[in-house]
């Protein structure tokens, strides 16, 4: 198995922070995202690379295991299992069989365990991750629907709950590469990316939009009709609203992730239109209403 440098391909030290494999992981997933290089193999290969770098380096327990064991990482748990029966043989036999590997190279050993001459089984071998991505309007982030994706020319049906936020990635258990002698099959990883909504903008589970309404019903009060993402809703504007008024609509924002029935709110601010291309009559109106005291 080729050794893949996990800290090279995100380009940071062996020492960097949690916060700065977060950073790194970003600003590449950002360049290398599959929707931006549609047509680039080796940007998407490497957007998988960046992938499976955070994952492991992200988690520090198989951070410590990549650590200390590089390519072999994965198979920490059975190196220790057999190094520590190793040793109790060694106690109670005074053997030095497996004494030579204490520093030895981990495949090595890992070949002396499991070979072909072994009585032992073979090891069984978790499948490879797969990542993928998928791309959702804001009003299909929305609402929880199912969609079909296909990855590695297989067809997989999903639930996107509501909520789902853009950059968020969730786990698919068991969805990844069949796993080698038994072992478990890989994990699918899915990342969304939402599309911004030429209207309606998202600030955690709030909405925000700016709605225009004339100067008659700013001045006199009235209705105006606004097409959300859900549907229209009628609002009743207050006499002598003044231009950037800004009015709250509870629970008409967008849905907490996996909480039922929690919701966020809708902020509205009134934009104020004044009239154009009036007529002759319209100004001589308006002039007499400035005179007027």
């Amino acid at each position: 198995m080729e050794f893949i440098d996990y800290y090279t391909i995100l380009g940071i030290p062996k020492n960097a922070a949690a916060d700065d494999i977060k950073k790194a992981y970003r600003k590449l997933a950002r360049k290398l995202h599959p929707d931006l290089n549609p047509n680039d193999k080796e940007a998407h290969q490497k957007f998988q690379q960046i992938n499976e770098a955070n994952e492991v380096l992200s988690d520090p327990e198989k951070r410590k295991k990549y650590d200390q064991y590089g390519k072999d990482w994965e198979h920490a748990d059975a190196f220790e299992q057999q190094r520590q029966s190793a040793q109790n043989r060694q106690q109670y036999a005074g053997s030095q069989q497996f004494a030579g590997n204490e520093n030895g190279d981990f495949s090595d050993f890992f070949e002396t365990i499991f070979g072909s001459g072994s009585r032992s089984k073979p090891p069984k071998y978790r499948g490879q991750d797969y990542n993928a991505s998928l791309n959702l309007s804001l009003a299909e982030a929305m609402q929880t629907h199912q969609q079909t994706i296909t990855v590695n020319g297989k067809n997989i049906r999903i639930t996107i709950p509501a909520g789902i936020e853009d950059g968020q990635m969730i786990k698919l258990k068991g969805h990844g590469a069949p796993g080698a002698n038994g072992g478990p099959a890989g994990d699918l990883f899915i990342s969304f990316s939402i599309a911004q909504h030429p209207v309606f903008k998202r600030s955690s589970n709030d909405l925000f939009a700016t709605i225009p309404i004339d100067l008659y019903t700013a001045i006199l009060g009235g209705e105006t009709t606004i097409e959300t993402l859900t549907g229209k809703i009628k609002l009743k504007v207050q006499p002598e609203t003044q231009n950037g008024t800004k009015i709250r609509l509870k629970g008409k924002g967008f849905p907490l992730y996996k909480k039922e029935g929690e919701t966020g709110d809708l902020y509205i601010t009134y934009e104020v239109k004044l009239p154009v291309n009036l007529t002759e009559e319209q100004k001589a109106l308006f002039t007499t209403l400035s005179t007027l005291k």
